[in-house]
């Protein structure tokens, strides 16, 4: 499998590339992408549906590249210019590679007055760049902003979608920190986003719960799985939230795994994507109500809680 420094083509930034079933076998460029044609797929005749495919597709692959916009003129039959004007219109948009974590500063009246400049300089020394550039490794780009809505608790800084307000010159090395440790790393015993789930298969309703088993010191979540020909039991973490689990044998990093009941043999195949790499998500009925989704991709952390119509990511 060619490692993410050797492929070309789309796979060059790719976030998924290191590890991509697609690639598997494969050498040189890859010039279409069946991870990128679903995502063309989905939304190419919706309303705002190339605002969305483009939002998508830099998601993956970290940029918009010359070959995803030709592509998705093609696929979308739109006028390449057209594709362009929108990509270039809209700041939200890329043509350049970001680095992997992207550090937005704001410079807005709001932040301006209360010290916005002075935390935009300590993050250009910490990291070595100016504004608009990219870290040599590849690790962190820095962006300086007009407004991020959040004026009352400024200066205001965002790396990665995560808001830290009323930043100090003092606080710019731990959130550098932060970030390269992973800033969607959580503490299962104190993070309020962690919490116990009961589930129960959606075909015949019996409990998943299996008490004899222990997952982060609670009832594990006992299912059967399928790969490659082999079969074998995996627990999952009953916690909404955590990744932890047990597997009778192991599961390489983005197989894809089928899923099934372990009391009525159903397969646990769900009509969703996963909202991170595509794959079909598992369902599993939530007791008191509502439906929990996993993703099947081993590795992906795509998952979705949905509680009386109000979806959690």
């Amino acid at each position: 499998m060619t490692e993410v420094t050797e492929a070309l083509g789309l796979c060059a930034t790719c976030n998924f590339a290191s590890s991509c079933v697609y690639r598997q076998g494969r050498e040189g460029p890859i010039e279409y992408c069946e991870m990128f044609a679903e995502i063309i797929e989905e939304h190419g005749d919706s309303p705002g549906g190339l605002i969305a495919i483009l939002e998508e597709i830099q998601s993956k692959y970290g940029y918009l590249t010359p070959e995803a916009l030709k592509m998705v003129a093609e696929k979308t039959k739109r006028a390449l210019v057209d594709v362009y004007a929108v990509a270039t219109f809209y700041r939200a948009f890329t043509l350049k590679p970001r680095g992997k974590h992207l550090v937005s500063c704001c410079l807005g009246t709001a932040c301006h007055v209360r010290g916005g400049p002075a935390i935009a300089e300590e993050i250009q020394k910490q990291l070595g760049i100016q504004s608009g550039e990219t870290t040599s490794d590849k690790e962190f780009t820095l962006e300086t902003v007009n407004c991020l809505g959040a004026c009352a608790l400024g200066p205001i800084v965002v790396v990665d979608g995560h808001y830290f307000s009323k930043v100090k010159t003092t606080m710019v090395k731990d959130i550098l920190q932060k970030a390269r440790a992973g800033l969607d790393t959580v503490e299962i015993h104190t993070d309020q986003r962690i919490f116990p789930v009961e589930v129960c298969c959606p075909r015949c309703y019996h409990t998943l719960m299996d008490s004899r088993h222990l997952v982060d010191g609670l009832p594990a979540i006992t299912i059967n799985m399928a790969l490659d020909g082999e079969y074998g039991w995996l627990r999952l973490s009953s916690l909404y939230g955590s990744f932890n689990i047990e597997a009778e044998f192991n599961v390489p990093p983005n197989k894809l795994v089928n899923f099934f009941c372990p009391h009525c043999h159903a397969e646990l195949l769900g009509a969703s994507n996963c909202p991170e790499c595509r794959a079909k998500m598992v369902p599993m009925i939530v007791r008191g109500g509502g439906i929990v989704q996993i993703c099947s991709r081993r590795g992906c952390k795509g998952h979705m809680l949905d509680l009386a119509g109000t979806i959690t990511y």
